[in-house]
């Protein structure tokens, strides 16, 4: 379903355009035949988009769409444009000219999310518990049935939502939205403009144990005495877990990217706009270096260092560090462990093999 506005809300297209962060991109208004620009009331797909809204093509496989499409405007490349111009007969729609056309939808959607939502009132309410020396800055929402323990700060115009629990000693940044039922365990620190949502759980005891050195399978806990830092920027989906630190902090970089159910065990570091895709688990003391994409359901063993712009495909096991940039992939049955160790040596070694032999075959 498209994003609408009520008619007499709905903002022409160059109003729209620039209400719009279009910070970084270039764009040109061609207006339809009639020199008319639509007033728009939502965003739809080509196939289904009418005339109050605007509608997108980043996909080349999606060109034949155009000549159909009901849409009141559509977002182009520059190649897009030039071949519609080419085609003899203008086109019904109004477009808009750039050469980063989903990015220029995703700012769009924003402002439509704004508009279509309105803001949560400032203050705290009646059946939120708020601590006394807690710190609950001007413009705050604090919804329903929310806890804000002792110490704890919210920032300038953050909003929880009904049932957050923000622990002691808790710092949210400003401009932040936690949705309904996030769990912030005591210590946890959070950058500005975070978007966390519903079931996520940061700051719960990193899986550290000792085995009982009488050999009877007892385990002592290792209490967990870092906490879990989050920088700028940052989104994490639902039910994703992040474990504080054993003794250093767990660290997510400023525009950290993460999809639901996720876990991010203790002692991890996730670089700065690295994104992870669901299901993903992170290892304790696994470092993932910057701008790094990961899968869905991966899996990275601990104490592991992945470089810079590595990107692994989704469900692949990643079990030894990665110092160069570029894509991993590699799925690989199981088996008892040693025998899984010797096929894996030969298996990394097939290409060797396959030359040799075929060195031998031409002799």
């Amino acid at each position: 379903m498209p994003v609408l506005l009520e008619p007499d809300r709905a903002p022409t297209l160059d109003r729209l355009l620039a209400e719009t962060d279009t910070q970084g991109l270039q764009w040109r208004i061609e207006p339809a035949p009639d020199g008319r620009l639509p007033s728009v009331a939502g965003i739809g797909t080509l196939a289904h988009a009418g005339a109050a809204e605007i509608s997108f093509l980043a996909n080349p496989r999606y060109q034949s769409q155009l000549a159909a499409t009901g849409a009141g405007a559509v977002i182009v490349t520059p190649e897009a444009a030039q071949a519609l111009a080419q085609a003899g007969q203008p086109p019904s729609f109004a477009r808009v000219v750039c050469s980063q056309p989903y990015f220029l939808y995703a700012r769009i959607a924003q402002w439509f999310e704004r508009a279509s939502r309105p803001r949560r009132p400032a203050g705290v309410h009646p059946l939120a518990v708020v601590a006394p020396d807690a710190v609950v800055e001007d413009d705050a929402s604090i919804g329903p049935h929310c806890v804000v323990e002792s110490g704890a700060h919210i920032g300038r115009g953050t909003v929880l939502g009904p049932g957050c629990v923000v622990g002691q000693g808790c710092r949210v940044g400003p401009d932040g939205l936690l949705h309904a039922r996030v769990t912030l365990y005591h210590g946890v620190r959070i950058g500005a403009r975070a978007i966390v949502h519903s079931g996520a759980v940061l700051g719960a005891d990193g899986f550290g144990f000792a085995p009982d050195p009488a050999g009877q399978g007892a385990w002592a806990k290792i209490p967990q005495l870092g906490g879990v830092v989050v920088g700028d920027d940052v989104e994490i989906g639902a039910n994703t877990t992040i474990d504080r630190g054993a003794l250093d902090d767990t660290r997510i970089g400023n525009g950290v990217k993460l999809d639901n159910q996720i876990m991010i065990a203790h002692n991890v570091q996730v670089g700065d706009h690295t994104a992870i895709a669901a299901c993903v688990g992170v290892a304790g003391s696994t470092s993932i270096g910057a701008r790094c994409t990961i899968g869905g359901a991966a899996m990275l063993s601990g104490h592991l260092v992945l470089a810079d712009d590595v990107h692994v495909s989704g469900g692949t096991a990643i079990t030894s560090s990665i110092s160069r940039p570029g894509r991993y992939t590699g799925v690989y049955p199981y088996a008892e462990h040693g025998q899984w160790q010797r096929n894996a040596a030969v298996i990394q070694q097939l290409s060797q093999l396959r030359q040799r032999l075929r060195t031998l075959e031409k002799g």
